[in-house]
């Protein structure tokens, strides 16, 4: 190997762990504040309403709505569900699309980080970012952050802010109903409403409070001590 292919090597090296160095401390600094904005927040077309909330001091069946609508292996898998995966690929393959298999995870890192759209290279930085996540913050962590800057409509961000807006009060008070119909807002929080949801998204929010019976308002209990 020559010099110069040494050097260029040396260089690209050093470059990376810094840089990985760097994401290192930024999350872990996440781990204990509250992220001032976010990714999506900053490319916002739209004025961003957002409002911390501990997720200490919101009622268990918000997240478990979630959970039970995006992603009801979030206390078992290490931030990557495979199997997702590795069917998303499948139907990418038979030409529908690079589309779902983002754990809520990677959904956080996706909201904090990223960028909107589909690629396999946005997929893969989420995808690692997710595994980071995992390891130094912890589930509580990532469902406190994920309900707090999650879109819940145009320039809306978190469950507080998202509660304010459609039912006029505060995330605590919130139903079980109404839990399930934040939930089915997501994947595409800016062109539904969840005080004016379609017969499909109406049947949607039942399968959801289904789901949130099935699971138990214990299922999370574990992850959130």
């Amino acid at each position: 190997m020559t010099d110069r292919k040494r050097g260029f090597f040396g260089w690209t090296w050093y470059v990376t762990w810094r840089f990985l160095a760097l994401l290192a401390l930024l999350l872990l600094l996440l781990r204990f504040v509250p992220p001032p904005t976010t990714s999506f927040m900053l490319q916002s077309h739209y004025p961003v309403s957002h409002q911390w909330i501990s997720i200490d001091e919101i009622p268990i069946h918000i997240p478990l709505a979630m959970v039970a609508s995006e992603d009801q292996l979030f206390p078992q898998h290490y931030g990557v569900d495979f199997n997702a995966i590795s069917k998303a690929i499948e139907q990418y393959d038979d030409g529908q699309g690079l589309r779902g298999a983002s754990t809520i995870t990677q959904q956080t890192a996706k909201n904090l980080l990223l960028w909107p759209g589909q690629s396999f290279v946005r997929k893969g930085l989420e995808a690692f970012l997710a595994v980071g996540l995992e390891a130094i913050w912890g589930k509580k962590r990532i469902l406190e952050v994920y309900l707090n800057v999650a879109e819940f409509g145009k320039g809306i961000y978190g469950v507080e802010a998202a509660s304010q807006y459609y039912f006029n009060k505060p995330a605590k008070y919130l139903s079980n109903k109404d839990a399930a119909k934040l939930a089915v807002l997501l994947p595409s929080p800016r062109n539904r409403n969840p005080n004016y949801l379609t017969p499909y998204l109406s049947q949607r929010v039942v399968w959801v409070e289904r789901q949130m019976r099935q699971l138990g308002m214990g299922y999370l209990t574990p992850i959130l001590k």
